[in-house]
């Protein structure tokens, strides 16, 4: 495909191809659309010699510098987003309208970071005379990234604005199966003038890659999106260097939807918001918990438009559900539907691959699915939606809270106490009523529980990225 790029490492500033490297294959097609270089050791101690010294020249770069460069990278991705975007369909499989979307959300990202880098403030407290305390928050140092492959652009952008915002440089190891949504970055980053060694990209066995960098005594930040599974072995390995983490890990998202709600709307946007990105989402709405006396009414519109969903190659018009981003999720989708029919659920559309060509599934939805199903434990991340029914809020929050994450959580009423009760009782870091919009740039967006903890976007997205130094002087030796 002409529109896919040609892939390198990007470290110290300068573009590399590696010993060895392995296909990039179109989800839709099965098609080999380019080879992508894995980093050897040599390849990651150059990086980290890189960051070190792009952090020295970083560090001591004003705000504002650091600002201008990072907006001036931004709008060289907006104006690139019909490239950038075409790409990422290519590598994913998501429809192009999606695809353009995630550029702009990634270049948002960059924007608000951009904004934040000059608003990281200090404080002075109040002190005796002739002593003065001052709080001061710096760069951390050589951040340690690791991106997905869900959203090729977005996520890398997460973790490259927070570092860059915050004064720190970054080596960030993206997704072997979807790498050119960073490679964009990296070149944007690259033409805005960003100085050699303050953003290092690198792909490769991801073990090996994470265990090098983690090791190393100038990585001082490992910000991590991923599986819970793996983001305990990261913090386990950074916890015996003493290294601090950031970690978004994964979600199994409640949605309840109350008897007073507007009944179609919330199952017609429920089923919408499911099939986006192939449900491959951490924070998608996959356990749909509903009032007993709406439940078939919901059930009947929901399934109606998923089944309706229009599933296809990303880069047809129309299409508004791609594959899934490898052949993996195939069978880990197909082993939930059978294990949830075999205990009793209802399949009510869906539940199998289509055709033989491409990684496509069809969209699923399961029905009175007991406790003791796998799937109401394993986050699905595909287009699976369970819908069970509840007799109260009370048991819909219970419900809601069953499982061991805390990502997001949706909830549709009209009902001023039945807001409160979901603000105050579900266990969730983003909780969203009447929307199925998770997170904005401006808006910290973390879990809680097994979904991680630390906080990207909004005023605490530069948090983890920065220390406190708390700084006490005498005007006399005391």
């Amino acid at each position: 495909m002409s529109s896919y790029p040609d892939l390198h490492l990007y470290i110290g500033g300068e573009w590399r191809k590696a010993a060895d490297d392995l296909p990039v294959v179109n989800p839709a097609t099965e098609e080999v659309i380019g080879r992508l270089p894995h980093a050897g050791t040599d390849d990651l101690d150059d990086a980290l010699a890189a960051a070190e010294a792009g952090f020295r020249i970083w560090r001591n770069t004003a705000p504002r510098e650091r600002a201008d460069i990072i907006l001036r990278a931004a709008r060289l991705m907006r104006e690139r987003q019909e490239e950038i975007a075409r790409s990422i369909t290519a590598e994913h499989g998501k429809p192009l309208a999606q695809a353009r979307l995630e550029v702009i959300r990634g270049c948002e990202f960059f924007e608000w970071d951009a904004g934040e880098a000059m608003r990281s403030y200090g404080r002075v407290i109040p002190s005796a005379p002739g002593l003065r305390v001052v709080v001061h928050h710096q760069p951390i140092g050589v951040v340690a990234g690791l991106s997905p492959w869900n959203f090729p652009m977005s996520q890398p952008a997460r973790k490259i604005a927070g570092a860059l915002a915050s004064g720190c440089s970054i080596i960030l190891k993206a997704a072997e199966e979807t790498p050119a949504g960073a490679l964009h970055i990296a070149r944007a980053f690259h033409d805005a003038g960003l100085p050699a060694g303050v953003l290092n990209l690198v792909f490769g066995t991801p073990a090996m890659i994470s265990d090098h960098l983690i090791r190393h005594d100038s990585v001082r930040l490992v910000a991590f999106t991923g599986s819970t599974a793996v983001g305990r072995s990261l913090t386990t390995l950074a916890s015996q260097h003493m290294t601090p983490v950031l970690m978004e890990l994964g979600g199994h998202a409640p949605v309840i939807v109350c008897e007073d709600t507007d009944v179609e709307r919330a199952a017609i946007s429920g089923a919408v918001r499911k099939m986006r990105n192939a449900g491959q989402v951490c924070t998608s709405p996959t356990r749909f918990f509903v009032h007993d006396s709406i439940f078939d009414r919901f059930t009947d519109s929901f399934v109606k438009r998923a089944a309706a969903t229009v599933v296809g190659n990303g880069t047809e018009p129309g299409v508004e559900m791609g594959p899934l981003a490898n052949d993996r999720r195939i069978g880990a989708l197909s082993a939930l539907v059978e294990d949830a029919r075999a205990k009793g659920a209802e399949l009510r559309t869906g539940g199998s691959r289509i055709g033989n060509a491409g990684y496509f599934f069809e969209p699923t939805v399961l029905v009175n699915v007991p406790d003791d199903a796998d799937v109401m434990q394993i986050e699905p991340f595909g287009p699976l939606a369970i819908i069970n029914p509840v007799g109260s809020l009370d048991e819909a929050i219970a419900k809601a809270n069953s499982v061991p994450y805390g990502l997001a959580a949706y909830g549709f009423t009209n009902r001023a106490d039945y807001v409160e009760r979901m603000v105050d009782g579900v266990e969730a870091g983003n909780l969203s009523i009447n929307t199925l919009e998770a997170s904005l740039p401006e808006t910290p967006f973390g879990g809680v529980k097994s979904s991680g903890y630390g906080r990207e976007g909004g005023t605490e997205g530069l948090t983890s990225y920065m220390t406190v130094k708390n700084v006490m002087q005498s005007s006399a030796i005391v």
